[in-house]
């Protein structure tokens, strides 16, 4: 057998529908992790959806609770072939976030996958059960075309709660360390560039909240009477919000700004374009850090965002001044960015410009933090090799996406190098109603992922062996 037979039998699952077949089975099983009292349904999916298929592709398996105690399980299983093979670590989640089936167009149905042309709806077709499933999928063609083995070992983890921060991810890997140490990991979250360019990301932007607060009085006072003696929390707010980022979307925090772009990231992104999608909203040309690509704003640059900006009652304004208020930013940042400090070095950049009376809130629950492989790392070229070999086409090769993944428990805590190779496109709707997959991209990332297995049972220990004076 080959390696051009492996990919034939991961093309032939899609062809003859098992794949489909099996996708449909895991969209109906009900995994809302932002929905309270939702334990049963995420371990069901875990034992009852992803039992059954792993046990037949020869894993052992066991579920363990959360650390934190309070939100759904994690899966971990393991197929080993040789202790002297490479060890990849796949993951994956289980979990979506809410249904919202009234949201959706007639006709469809959030836990049914309903197949349109090449678009498969349903809630987790895109995040992430179908990315997982491509993944098991390809493993399970490779094993059959090399007579029931891999050529190396693979551990998985699959977890229920990516919807709501990942909680408890990071205890668990620092628990199981033992059990999840692998060469690199191999995993598929969020989207390709383009739905028609394959793509390889080597890490995220990190992602870190603050609520800003001006709260001056108790009760809002007529504005007439009182208008021109009363401090008003929106303008202080908003002038707040303008020393930290200009009329042009440039982030004014020095202690927040970025290390200088590495040349390795600048060579990376050279012709990757972002958007420019039948459905994605243009690009304001002058909005961000001027002397910057697009590419290079968003993949290679902190921004900080205003979410939500909220004072008196804009549904029923009253003439009044208002006593409060509120805002949501978020600051999105790049390895090298000191995330760590930001709620201080925000209270000290205000203090600077004359706004003490604005208060700092520091980010509620867990940060993504920022993770970012090197370029030149052996296993990147490994991979681009093998993906471009598969599908004829040059991959894209981004340092980091836009968007935040909690690579950092893989990288930092496991200490392995990160490939991520994504099979949705960025107008799949995730999150959002009609959520859905493109069936080429889900053909195309079978055939790609075949390849990709098939190649680390080729060349990974000649990979390994080559990172590892690097390592040390």
């Amino acid at each position: 057998m080959s390696r051009d037979d492996a990919i034939a039998r991961a093309t032939a699952l899609f062809d003859g529908g098992a794949f489909l077949a099996g996708l449909r089975d895991k969209v109906a099983l009900r995994t809302e992790s932002q929905v309270p009292d939702q334990g049963p349904a995420l371990r069901a999916y875990l034992t009852d959806g992803l039992g059954p298929d792993l046990a037949r592709l020869g894993f052992s398996s066991r579920i363990l609770d959360n650390p934190d105690g309070r939100h759904g399980p994690f899966l971990i299983a393991e197929r080993r072939e040789d202790a002297a093979l490479p060890t990849v670590l796949i993951y994956g989640h289980g979990d979506t976030v809410q249904g919202y089936p009234a949201q959706w167009r007639a006709g469809l149905d959030p836990w049914r996958v309903v197949v349109e042309g090449e678009r498969w709806y349903g809630r987790g077709t895109a995040d992430n059960k179908g990315q997982h499933l491509v993944n098991l999928a390809a493993l399970e063609a490779v094993a059959a075309a090399r007579g029931g083995r891999l050529g190396f070992n693979v551990r998985l983890l699959i977890e229920t709660g990516e919807e709501v921060g990942s909680p408890g991810l990071r205890a668990l890997c620092a628990a199981q360390r033992a059990d999840l140490a692998a060469d690199l990991l191999i995993a598929s979250d969020g989207p390709r560039l383009s739905a028609e360019r394959p793509t390889l990301f080597l890490g995220s932007r990190g992602g870190i909240t603050v609520d800003l607060v001006v709260a001056l009085r108790e009760g809002a006072h007529h504005s007439g009477n009182w208008g021109g003696l009363l401090r008003n929390p929106g303008t202080i707010l908003a002038n707040a919000i303008a020393c930290l980022v200009d009329g042009n979307g440039r982030l004014l925090v020095e202690g927040l700004r970025p290390p200088p772009i590495p040349e390795g990231v600048r060579a990376a992104l050279r012709g990757i374009a972002p958007a420019g999608g039948p459905t994605d909203p243009d690009i304001d040309p002058d909005w961000g850090e001027p002397g910057l690509s697009p590419a290079e704003r968003v993949f290679a640059w902190n921004t900080l965002e205003v979410l939500a900006f909220l004072t008196g009652n804009p549904e029923g304004p009253l003439n009044a001044v208002p006593a409060r208020a509120t805002a949501t930013l978020q600051l999105r940042f790049v390895v090298g960015t000191d995330w760590e400090n930001a709620p201080a070095i925000l209270r000290a950049h205000l203090d600077r410009h004359g706004f003490p009376m604005v208060e700092v809130r520091p980010a509620r629950g867990e940060v993504f933090r920022a993770t970012r492989l090197a370029v030149d790392d052996p296993w990147v070229a490994w991979a681009m090799d093998s993906l471009a070999r598969t599908t004829g086409k040059a991959p894209a090769l981004l340092p980091n996406i836009g968007g935040s993944l909690p690579n950092d428990a893989f990288s930092d805590i496991l200490g392995m190098p990160t490939l991520w190779v994504p099979h949705s496109y960025p107008a799949c709707s995730q999150h959002a109603p009609d959520e859905h997959l493109l069936a080429p991209v889900v053909r195309e990332g079978l055939a790609m992922m075949a390849g990709l297995f098939w190649d680390l049972g080729e060349a990974g220990p000649a990979i390994r062996a080559a990172r590892r004076p690097a390592a040390a």
